[in-house]
């Protein structure tokens, strides 16, 4: 049995996020319902109220593993009536937030925990009394929302969020990541009592339009023993060796712009070493403990036997162009390196889903060229309904004798984040999962999650230049495992309440970490055994060598964060009362912002003496290479047109959406999809003209299976009568020289599957004009 030697070592990362964002509402859309995460600021004069962001500062500082990180973002009211200020920013998914205060002019308030409804109500009932106050909830375990109210004119504002997390090592390599911008999630259709979303209603920025608010970061690293390696993919950066082990990392004056993208940094410890041990922190109630073990280098392993591989790939609208790209390469290279033992399958999603074969093929180089061209011929459209094809996936016929893969590959933008987990985790016996993230800013908690519920390992590319780098890790990880059957025993150390509870196997070169608390002397032994490719693997530390340090009091906020992010996953499964009332319990206990928890400050003045705040509208940016398809050309309309003096954003006139994959596989270009133009569009009185000609603009692409080979040029116009319920009840073909019965009658069965916005009082009438174009 090995002895581990005793490391330098402190704890935790935090990965801190933030951006600014802010959204538009009209009339029309009051009354829609979505969990799309926005940056809100309600106004009945936005051309003379305004609040927009001004910076957005971190402050980052690593000692070993422990990342605690100071996010600092400043607004001005430089309207000229108090204002209410909503908005919603993203954070890292592994992020325990523990603390906020927020500064207006000399008064600074600081935020108390309390449970969600309760801080609301005093959030509320403060906001009403003309007092300023703050509230911080919590929508997804990476997105936030922060609500300020009663900012008079000329006040700045400044909102200070506290954070930590423990960096973890893969394949040596230490990251740090800062979310700086939240993408256009689409809902999609969930189960009875979901709430439903076709498409994404917040607002967003064109694609290349920047925030006007600035960008600064700057990170301090304490590594504890000398760094080798520092690179920063994502952002310009300025670094600077201060010592060995102490490097500080400035973000470029010129990238001040860049909060359209995460913030990613890289580093190794010189000779690939890993910063590991047994961290220890004595506190007033409670002890807790953070165990670091680097298992055994992976060892090669000849003649593994074939593997069954389900590749499951989003192409619906918020994946045109820069992700969808990245797709492609990854998607070929791993595709074209099966080896011929292997079988595969592929299935195409976005509003729909559409298999290569309903039984997997075999690798052969037909076969795989066949589905390799499938793939490269998509352009990316329609919504992005996940679960459907995460069901569809599950249920293929599963060949005997084989090990069952799956591979998704997205960029994440949905909500439907906890359903997806619960049924990964309804069928952990049929295959492991591994999650692609595809693009500049993902949906981290869904690609980190399905991946840690289904047994596997999450890949995030934000360049088409690494596809081939992460598809080989892949590969290397699948042919040959670190370590299996993992057991972790405890002789002559007291503990209790370990997370986690089973360690899962290690498929990468990534350290075994284990929370927990103790009592009595930190004494005895800690071991760590577990299964290689060539026998067993046991080492072990001797808990005496490491002393508790009061540099490890993150590590309550560590450990009651991982416990809460384990009940949250599957938070839709039996008993969910008790795991709520679990999380809510854990989060008070340890001041931590949870979905059932959140931060509420209030000033005890009353500063608003003159009646209820009103509220200002910011749109937020795309994410860096996200096209507007991600949210819908039509609605950039509304947006517009409800915005002073700014260019109205017309979809009449434009393509409609690229190809969906349901005709991939049936001979349907995109050539010929994209032929079909919507010339005009108008609605009967008491309907939305913005958000039918978004529902047409998203299913008008179903007509090109009908109308192949006809003419281009031609037009002619078609008359549906809508139900209240959105869905179609008549479809007329008014006008136009479509001749042939057999092509108006396909129209006609076409359109009348087609879906509109429900919530009208009436039925309603909607008259298209379309055009082949030539």
């Amino acid at each position: 049995m090995k002895r581990l030697t005793k490391r330098c070592f402190t704890a935790g990362v935090l990965v801190a996020m933030l951006l600014s964002v802010a959204s538009w509402s009209f009339a029309q859309e009051e009354d829609a319902r979505t969990l799309s995460p926005y940056f809100f600021v309600q106004s009945d004069d936005p051309a003379t109220d305004r609040m927009p962001l001004k910076a957005t500062e971190a402050s980052v500082s690593i000692a070993g593993v422990i990342a605690d990180v100071r996010v600092t973002q400043v607004y001005k009211n430089e309207g000229r009536r108090p204002i209410e200020a909503v908005y919603v920013f993203p954070g890292s998914t592994r992020a325990a937030v523990y603390g906020m205060k927020m500064t207006i002019g000399k008064r600074v308030i600081e935020a108390q925990i309390n449970r969600r409804d309760e801080a609301r109500k005093i959030y509320e009932q403060a906001r009403d009394a003309g007092k300023s106050a703050s509230l911080l909830e919590q929508h997804r375990p990476n997105v936030f929302q922060m609500n300020v109210a009663n900012i008079l004119p000329g006040d700045e504002i400044r909102v200070e969020l506290k954070y930590t997390e423990l960096l973890i090592p893969t394949d040596r390599i230490y990251e740090f990541v800062y979310p700086t911008v939240v993408g256009p999630r689409y809902a999609g259709r969930g189960g009875p009592g979901k709430e439903t979303s076709d498409w994404t209603a917040n607002p967003y920025l064109k694609q290349g339009e920047a925030s006007p608010a600035t960008f600064d970061l700057a990170l301090s690293l304490a590594a504890g023993m000398p760094v080798g390696e520092v690179s920063c993919p994502s952002h310009k950066v300025t670094t600077t060796f201060a010592s060995a082990d102490r490097v500080s990392i400035r973000l470029d004056k010129k990238d001040g712009g860049g909060a359209n993208r995460d913030f990613i940094l890289r580093y190794r410890l010189a000779g690939d070493r890993i910063a590991g041990g047994l961290l220890l922190h004595e506190g007033q109630k409670e002890n807790f403990f953070a165990l670091i073990v680097q298992p055994p280098q992976k060892i090669a392993i000849a003649d593994l036997p074939g593997r069954e591989y389900i590749f499951i790939v989003d192409v619906s609208g918020s994946m045109h162009g820069f992700p969808l790209d990245i797709s492609k390469k990854l998607l070929a290279d791993l595709i074209g390196n099966l080896r011929p033992s292997d079988t595969f399958n592929v299935l195409l999603f976005s509003g729909g889903s559409t298999l290569l074969a309903e039984e997997s093929l075999p690798a052969t180089r037909g076969n795989i060229q066949k589905a390799i061209s499938v793939i490269e011929r998509q352009r990316g459209g329609g919504g992005t309904e996940l679960l459907p094809a995460l069901q569809r996936a599950l249920d293929l016929p599963r060949l005997e004798g084989s090990s069952r893969t799956m591979v998704m590959v997205t960029d994440g933008y949905v909500s439907v984040e906890e359903e997806a987990f619960d049924l990964i985790r309804a069928n952990l016996g049929k295959a492991n999962l591994f999650a692609f993230g595809i693009g500049s800013s993902v949906n981290r908690h869904l690609i980190e999650g399905m991946a840690r519920v289904g047994m596997g390992e999450p890949f995030v590319l934000t360049d088409p230049k690494t596809a081939a780098a992460e598809a080989a890790r892949f590969r290397k990880m699948i042919d040959r495992p670190v370590l299996a059957q993992i057991e972790v025993r405890f002789d002559g150390f007291e503990t209790y309440d370990v997370e986690p509870q089973a360690v899962p196997d290690v498929l990468a070169e990534r350290p075994v970490i284990v929370f927990g608390k103790w009592r009595g002397k930190p004494q005895g032994t800690i071991t760590l055994r577990g299964a290689t490719g060539t026998g067993q693997y046991s080492e072990s530390l001797a808990v005496s060598d490491f002393k508790p340090s009061k540099d490890a009091a993150a590590l309550k906020y560590l450990w009651a964060r991982h416990r809460i992010a384990l009940l949250s996953d599957y938070n839709s499964l039996r008993h969910r009362a008790k795991r709520v009332e679990d999380i809510t319990r854990l989060a008070l206990s340890y001041n931590l912002l949870s979905a059932y928890t959140s931060f509420v400050a209030v000033d005890s003045e009353i500063r608003n003496v003159d009646g209820k705040p009103v509220l200002v509208k910011q749109p937020l940016p795309l994410p860096q290479g996200v096209s507007n398809h991600a949210v819908g050309d039509a609605a950039f309309g509304p947006m517009m047109a409800q915005t002073a003096k700014m260019q109205r954003h017309e979809a009449v006139g434009r393509p409609a959406q690229p190809i969906s994959p349901e005709r991939a596989f049936k001979g349907v270009s995109e050539d010929e999809a994209r032929k079909i133009e919507v010339l005009s569009l108008t609605v009967s009185k008491g309907w939305s003209r913005d958000k039918a000609l978004a529902s047409v603009t998203r299913q008008v692409e179903d007509l090109a299976s009908c109308l192949k080979g006809t003419a281009n040029g031609t037009i002619f116009t078609v008359r549906l009568t809508i139900n209240a319920d959105g869905t179609v009840k008549t479809v007329f073909i008014e006008s136009g020289n479509l001749k042939q019965a057999t092509i108006r009658q396909c129209l006609i069965e076409k359109m009348k599957g087609w879906i509109f916005p429900a919530g009208a009082a009436k039925e309603g009438n909607i008259t298209i004009r379309i055009k082949l174009r030539s």
